[in-house]
């Protein structure tokens, strides 16, 4: 197996065990920046031009993250539409890269699901702070 393959396949699993954790409370740690990079770099490296759509949504999210204030909706967006692109993309992977780019595909889809979840509760538990001070 090539150097290369083993790399983007480490990077996929990496991918996948930090959107199955608490992805907001990751996005306030230094280390988000650097795998949504890896992760770029490894599509770009790929020479796919059916992966550009989920390049430029990857940047997108990067950019959002780092750009301080974090937009529930716009991740959860993002995360949903890399979630279906990636599934998509799977066809496009070989031997053992396969399975993890469709996990990939899912923990994407399970990471936008989470944050909705999350902005849901946080604006039902406002709206009930607001009803109690009423």
């Amino acid at each position: 197996m090539e150097k290369k393959e083993v790399q983007h396949q480490v990077h996929l699993d990496a991918a996948t065990k930090l959107l199955g954790g608490d992805l907001l409370e990751e996005a306030t740690r230094a280390g988000l920046d650097n795998n949504l990079q890896r992760w770029i770099e490894d599509l770009k490296d790929a020479n796919n031009p059916q992966l550009h759509p989920i390049i430029v949504d990857m940047q997108a999210l990067k950019a959002h993250f780092g750009g301080g204030t974090i937009d529930h909706i716009v991740v959860s967006d993002l995360l949903h539409r890399l979630g279906e692109n990636t599934g998509k993309a799977a066809e496009f992977a070989d031997g053992n890269t396969r399975p993890r780019v469709e996990n990939l595909g899912q923990a994407l889809l399970q990471a936008a699901k989470q944050i909705q979840r999350n902005q849901t509760s946080a604006e039902d538990d406002l709206q009930g702070d607001a009803a109690n001070h009423a």
